[in-house]
């Protein structure tokens, strides 16, 4: 077993990392290339690898972390989508072993596929994380969608051809590698963060670093993917991810909110099917929640995992209380005033207490 920060593996050994992701599909998202730890790492997050080797020293399998003290966290947490080490097929994973070798004694995480080996004992809850399938473009996601997700499309033509008329004609960027765009991408997500009261995952510098480092990443097999679509030479909606082979995360998807009538997010998402054949396109995943447009677009689901692994007893102890805790003010029927308060307190934080509780609590800003 050897420890490394990333940017301090070897050649082999990131070449070991590739060819065990390549050989099993259950690893085809890119949060599970080392191109996206790698980019993390040079936003000044440091990322540590735990990498199993053979008798030969070739690595069997890898587990990209960040470390703060005892606690080890997946690689681009909060925001990785999916996470877990990624392994040989015929390599077994000792979590614990792991976890020795960085010196950790808890290994959170919130989104392993529920499928991944080792972690069932440590699972606390799992939440579905939606997909479409879009092998053959538009017609083959019309023949797997639902009815809603087949209505949804129908109006998103319609309302393209609305734009079209109201605003001027309407163009579709597949792959932009305009950093003004995607700065724009993040002020529109930003905003969306203060009208819902959600946490600001860009408060942190680091973050806005990561797309763009994401953004100038052109890697074999993994980069950064920047779409749009303007009306008449205006902004209508726009959507930043990541993209390995023929896998498109659906990661930051934002638009104008003076054009929500028209549903600008199942327009962007419209043109993405339709040119999917094209741009060698096969599956965007929408990531874990089930956010409306997340149940009406999908095809299927992947279940994914939350839980924390701990090492030593007392570890163990502690975490068995918080879980407890956590369920158990999950489960009071206080839960959602609970939820709306920290909404609100997160609304006032942002705009330096000028919300109102009645505004506060009655804005609405869809993701889509």
């Amino acid at each position: 077993m050897i420890v490394s920060p990333i940017d301090r593996l070897s050649t082999a050994h990131l070449d070991d990392w590739i060819a065990c992701r390549d050989a099993d599909p259950a690893f085809d998202s890119p949060y599970f290339h080392p191109g996206f730890a790698t980019a993390v790492h040079r936003t000044g997050h440091e990322v540590q690898v735990a990498v199993e080797v053979d008798a030969g020293g070739r690595g069997r399998a890898f587990l990209p972390v960040h470390r703060r003290g005892s606690l080890a966290t997946p690689v681009g947490s909060p925001a990785a989508d999916f996470q877990g080490p990624v392994r040989a097929s015929d390599a077994t994973v000792a979590l614990t072993g792991l976890m020795v070798a960085l010196r950790v004694q808890r290994l959170a995480f919130d989104h392993v596929p529920a499928t991944a080996n080792g972690f069932a004992p440590w699972t606390r809850t799992t939440c579905p994380s939606p997909f479409m399938d879009v092998s053959g473009g538009m017609d083959g996601y019309l023949s797997r969608a639902s009815r809603s997700g087949r209505d949804n499309m129908g109006q998103a033509r319609r309302r393209t051809r609305k734009a079209e008329r109201d605003l001027g004609a309407v163009e579709f960027h597949a792959d932009s590698d305009d950093p003004a765009l995607l700065d724009r991408v993040i002020d529109l997500k930003r905003g969306q963060y203060a009208a819902t009261g959600a946490k600001d995952y860009f408060t942190d510098p680091r973050h806005v670093r990561l797309l763009h480092e994401l953004l100038s990443t052109r890697e074999e097999g993994f980069r950064g993917s920047l779409s749009a679509v303007f009306a008449g030479g205006q902004l209508v909606a726009a959507h930043f991810g990541l993209r390995s082979a023929g896998v498109l995360h659906w990661w930051f998807p934002v638009y104008e909110p003076d054009l929500s009538a028209f549903a600008p997010g199942w327009i962007l998402l419209r043109e993405l099917v339709t040119a999917a054949p094209e741009l060698g396109l096969v599956r965007i995943d929408l990531g874990r929640g089930t956010d409306e447009y997340k149940r009406r677009a999908m095809t299927g689901a992947t279940d994914v995992a939350q839980g924390t692994v701990t090492v030593g007893a007392t570890s163990r102890a502690v975490q068995r209380v918080r879980s407890a805790a956590i369920t158990g003010v999950r489960n009071s029927p206080a839960a959602p005033a609970l939820r709306q308060g920290i909404r609100l307190l997160r609304q006032l934080r942002s705009t330096g207490g000028q919300t109102s509780a009645r505004s506060g609590a009655r804005q609405s800003f869809r993701t889509i």
